[in-house]
C-alpha cells in the first residue's frame, strides 16, 4: 500500500516531468522552425506567416533574440487574456463550451475541498479506527489516517459524512444548473448570430420507399411537393460513392507527386527528373517523372469518369435517402421535428449534419442495416470491457510490492530497496494503467464508424458514452475490486463472513492512493505533455524533410487537428467522479484534482487559441452528455458512500442516502426538461424570427442556388473533372415541378378531386403539381 513517502516520489517524478515538458515547449515554440507546429492555427487564418523570410540560415532555424528568451513563459497569461465572447469567434462555441468543464471542474471541487479539509479530516484523523480495526492481511498508512477508514465502526463521527454528502450535492446540483443555464443561453445566442449555413435548411430523410413506377429522386421531389408545398425548395439523392472516393484520392496523390517534380523541373531545366517504377520508387526501371505522373493522372481520370457515369446510370448506387433542402428555416424545423407518415418506419426525417462534418463512408449504409450493425458492436463492447478486467487486474496485482513478491520471489531483494519500493507504489500503477489506455480511443472510434454514424459529432459523442462507460467499469469499479477485494482474499477466506464487510469498508477508501498515483501521471504529466506536441513536432519535421513537395503538403504536415472529445472528454468526467465519490470519503484526493482541472484549463486554452482547428461546429451540443455523466458520478457516489457507510454500522443513515440519490435524480429530471430542448430541437419561433430579419435584409436572395449543391458528395466536386451537373437534380425553375411519369394520370385526377374539396384558394401549389411538365431527372 503507498504510503506518504511514495506520494511524495510519485509527485515529485511528475512534477520534474511537467516541468522539463513545459520548459521544452517554452524555448521550441520560439524557434522559427517550429513556428508551424505551435502557431498552426494562425496560420490556417492567414494572420501569420512565416517568422524569418531573409538573413542567415542559422537566424531562420534558431531564434537569435535572447530577450525572448527572458519571456519564455509569456504563453501563460497570454492564454488566459483572449475573453470567452472573442474566443467564441475565434474557435467556436463547441471549444468555448469544452473549457467551460474544466472551469466548472474547480467551482465545484474548490468549496468542497475547502469544507472537507476543514471539517472531515479533523474528524477522520482524530479517529482511532485503524487501530482497532484487527483485520488480518489489511494493510495501511498514514495517509490512511485522512480518510473514513480511519473512523471507528458505529461512531456518531459518520453523521459529519452524511451531513458534507448533503452539502457537496447541494452545491454541485447549483452549479450545474447555473452552467446548463448558461450554456443554454449561449446556444441559443449563438445560433441566432450565426451565418446562413446550409444546415439551417436541410434535413435527411432516409428509409424512402421504393416505388416501381418513379426513381428515389422523382419520389422524394413527389412526397415533399405534396405534403410540403410552401417550403420545399430542392433536393439532393445519395449516391454510393466510396469506390469514387478512392479513385479521387489517389488522383490527388499523383497530381501532388506531378506538382513536386513539376517544381523540381522549374529550379533546374538542365535534366528532366527521373523516377523508379518498383515499390516506394526504391527500384525497378527509371522513366521521366513527369510523363508517368501525367499518364497516371489521365489514367484515373478516365476511371473516375466511368465511375460517375455508371453512378448515373445504375440504380443500384442510389441509397433510399435524400438531402432535402426547404426555403425557410422555419419549414426545416417542421419537417425534421414531425412524423411524416403514419408508418413510423419510412419518410424518417433528421436534421442534416453540417456539410463538413459530414462521414460520407457511413452515407452508403442502408438504413435497416444499422440497427443489426449497433447490435453487433453492443456484443463487441460488452466483451471488450469484460475481458479488459484481466489487463486491469494485473496492473493492480502486480505493480505493487506485495504482488510482486507472490508473482516472482526472486525480484524480492530489488523491491525491497527503499526507493525502488518507493517507486513502484508511488508511480509504477499510474503509468502501466495509462499506457494499457492508449489505444482505447482509436478503438472505440472505428466501432463508432461501423455504427453507420453520419456525422463526425456523432461518432465522437458515441465513442465518448463508450469510453465513459468502460472508465466506470474497469477503471474505477475494476481498479477498486481488483486491488481491494482480490488483495484482501487470504482475509477473505480465514475470517468470519461477519468480518468480510468490514474489510471491504476499510479497504475500499484505502485505494485512493492508487487513484492519486493514476491522476498525477494522466492529469499532471499527461497534460504537460499535451502543450508539448512531441508527436506533432516529430511528425511535422520528418514530413518536412522526406515528404514535403509542395505549399500545399506543408499545410498538410502542419494540420493541427482537432480536440479528440472522444478521448478527452470522458478523462475529464473521470476525474468529477473520483472527485465526487472520494470526497466524503479521502478528502486527500481533492487537491490533486484541483491541480488537474486548473492546469488543463490553461493549456487547452491555449491549445484551444493557437494550435486546434475545430472540423465542426455543433453549438455545444454535447453539454447534456456532459451535465447527464456529472449527475451520474454524483449519484455513484451517494450509492457507494451509502454501501461503505452500512459496512461501518450505519445502517441507520441509508434512508437520509437514499433520499440524496432521489433528489438528485429530480434535479436531472428538472434540467432535462427545462434546458435540454435547447440543445435538442430548434424552437420554431427562433426559426422564423431569423427567417423574417433574413427577408427583411436580404430580399433577393438566391437560396436555391445557394443550397442546390451544399450537400452534393466531395468527389462530385473535382474542378478538373465537373461532371456533377447529372447527379444534381434539376431545378432552375423557382417555382417546383413534378417529373412525368407512368402514374401521372392517376395523380392528376387524385390531386384535382382535391382541389375541388379545398376550394380555388388553397389550390395553387397542387394546381402546379398538375400542370407542370418537367424534364425527366436523372
Amino acid at each position: 500500500m503507498a504510503t506518504l513517502a511514495d506520494i511524495g516520489l510519485a509527485a515529485a517524478i511528475n512534477i520534474l516531468s511537467a516541468l522539463i515538458f513545459l520548459l521544452l515547449f517554452a524555448i521550441l515554440r520560439i524557434q522559427p522552425f517550429n513556428d508551424r507546429v505551435y502557431f498552426p492555427k494562425w496560420y490556417l487564418k492567414g494572420v501569420r506567416s512565416s517568422p524569418v523570410n531573409s538573413g542567415a540560415f542559422v537566424s531562420k532555424i534558431m531564434n537569435l533574440d535572447f530577450r525572448s528568451y527572458v519571456r519564455f513563459l509569456n504563453w501563460m497569461p497570454d492564454a488566459l487574456k483572449m475573453p470567452e465572447p472573442e474566443l467564441i469567434d475565434h474557435a467556436g462555441l463547441d471549444s468555448a463550451v469544452y473549457l467551460r468543464i474544466y472551469l466548472i471542474g474547480l467551482k465545484i471541487f474548490g468549496p468542497i475541498a475547502l469544507l472537507s479539509w476543514s471539517i472531515l479530516v479533523p474528524v477522520n484523523w482524530t479517529s482511532d479506527g485503524l487501530q482497532l480495526a484487527k483485520l488480518r492481511n489489511v494493510t495501511s498508512s498514514n495517509i490512511d489516517k485522512l480518510s473514513i477508514s480511519n473512523v471507528e465502526r458505529g461512531s456518531d463521527r459518520f453523521w459529519a459524512h452524511l451531513v458534507m454528502a448533503y452539502a457537496f450535492t447541494f452545491w454541485t446540483c447549483y452549479v450545474l444548473m447555473k452552467e446548463y443555464e448558461k450554456i443554454a443561453a449561449m446556444r441559443l445566442s449563438f445560433l441566432q448570430s450565426e451565418k446562413r449555413r446550409a444546415d439551417q435548411f436541410t434535413v435527411l430523410v432516409r428509409n424512402v420507399p421504393p416505388d416501381s413506377d418513379e426513381s428515389i429522386s422523382e419520389n422524394v421531389q413527389h412526397f415533399f411537393l405534396v405534403n410540403h408545398p410552401d417550403h420545399y425548395l430542392t433536393h439532393q439523392v445519395v449516391y454510393n460513392a466510396n469506390e469514387l472516393a478512392k479513385l479521387v484520392e489517389d488522383k490527388k496523390k499523383m497530381q501532388n507527386w506531378l506538382d513536386y517534380y513539376q517544381l523540381k523541373y522549374t529550379r533546374n531545366k538542365e535534366q528532366r527528373p527521373r523516377v523508379k517504377m518498383g515499390f516506394l520508387g526504391l527500384w525497378g526501371k527509371k522513366v521521366d517523372a513527369m510523363d508517368h505522373y501525367t499518364a497516371e493522372i489521365e489514367k484515373l481520370s478516365e476511371q473516375i469518369m466511368e465511375e460517375r457515369k455508371r453512378i448515373k446510370k445504375d440504380d443500384k448506387s442510389v441509397m433510399q435517402a435524400a438531402f432535402v433542402s426547404f426555403k425557410t428555416r422555419w419549414g426545416a424545423a417542421v419537417c425534421a421535428q414531425t412524423q411524416q407518415t403514419k408508418n413510423p418506419t419510412e419518410w424518417l426525417t433528421e436534421w442534416a449534419p453540417e456539410a463538413r462534418e459530414m462521414y460520407w463512408p457511413n452515407l452508403a449504409m442502408p438504413y435497416v442495416s444499422l440497427t443489426v450493425r449497433r447490435f453487433v458492436m453492443h456484443i463487441a463492447f460488452f466483451f471488450l470491457t469484460f475481458f479488459f478486467i484481466i489487463p486491469i487486474a494485473f496492473v493492480q496485482s502486480l505493480a505493487s510490492i506485495e504482488g510482486i513478491e507472490k508473482s516472482a520471489p526472486f525480484l524480492s531483494p530489488i523491491v525491497k530497496n527503499k526507493l525502488m519500493k518507493s517507486l513502484i507504489q508511488g508511480f509504477l500503477p499510474g503509468i502501466v494503467l495509462k499506457l494499457f489506455l492508449i489505444f482505447l480511443p482509436t478503438i472505440l472510434m472505428i466501432m463508432s464508424k461501423f455504427e453507420g454514424f453520419i456525422s463526425i459529432s456523432s461518432l465522437e459523442r458515441r465513442a465518448a458514452f463508450r469510453y465513459y462507460i468502460f472508465n466506470l467499469v474497469n477503471v474505477f469499479l475494476g481498479s477498486v475490486i481488483t486491488g481491494s477485494a482480490f488483495e484482501q482474499l487470504d482475509s477473505f477466506l480465514k475470517q468470519s463472513a461477519n468480518d468480510i464487510p468490514r474489510t471491504v469498508g476499510v479497504a475500499i477508501p484505502i485505494k485512493a492512493t492508487f487513484f492519486i498515483t493514476y491522476i498525477m501521471v494522466d492529469g499532471w504529466a499527461g497534460v504537460a505533455g499535451e502543450i508539448f506536441r512531441l508527436k506533432p513536432l516529430v511528425i511535422f519535421h520528418l514530413k518536412n524533410f522526406f515528404f514535403v513537395k509542395t505549399e500545399k503538403d506543408r499545410e498538410e504536415a502542419m494540420d493541427p487537428g482537432q480536440i479528440d472529445f472522444y478521448a478527452t472528454e470522458p478523462r475529464i468526467q473521470l476525474y468529477f467522479l473520483l472527485g465526487l465519490v472520494y470526497a466524503p470519503v479521502t478528502p486527500v484526493l481533492l487537491p490533486f484534482i484541483i491541480f488537474f482541472f486548473g492546469f488543463a484549463y490553461l493549456v487547452f486554452r491555449h491549445q484551444i487559441i493557437n494550435v486546434y482547428n475545430q472540423k465542426y461546429e455543433s453549438a455545444g451540443a454535447f453539454w447534456p452528455d456532459v451535465h447527464g455523466r456529472i449527475i451520474s458520478a454524483l449519484i455513484i457516489s451517494q450509492i457507494l458512500l451509502l454501501g461503505l457507510m452500512s459496512t461501518k454500522g450505519k445502517v441507520q443513515s441509508t434512508p437520509f442516502l437514499l433520499v440524496l440519490a432521489i433528489l438528485t435524480f429530480g434535479f436531472h429530471r428538472f434540467c432535462k426538461g427545462r434546458y435540454e430542448s435547447a440543445f435538442v430541437i430548434n424552437p420554431l419561433q427562433e426559426a422564423m424570427i431569423k427567417d423574417t430579419l433574413e427577408r427583411a435584409r436580404e430580399p433577393n436572395l438566391n437560396l436555391k442556388g445557394f443550397l442546390q449543391n451544399a450537400y452534393v458528395h466531395p468527389v462530385f466536386k473535382d474542378e478538373e473533372d465537373s461532371d456533377e451537373e447529372g447527379l444534381i437534380e434539376d431545378s432552375d425553375d423557382e417555382d417546383c415541378v413534378v417529373v412525368q411519369t407512368k402514374r401521372q394520370r392517376s395523380r392528376r385526377t387524385t390531386v384535382a378531386s382535391s382541389n375541388a374539396s379545398r376550394g380555388s384558394s388553397q389550390s395553387t401549389p397542387f394546381n402546379q403539381l398538375d400542370l407542370g411538365k418537367g424534364k425527366p431527372e436523372t
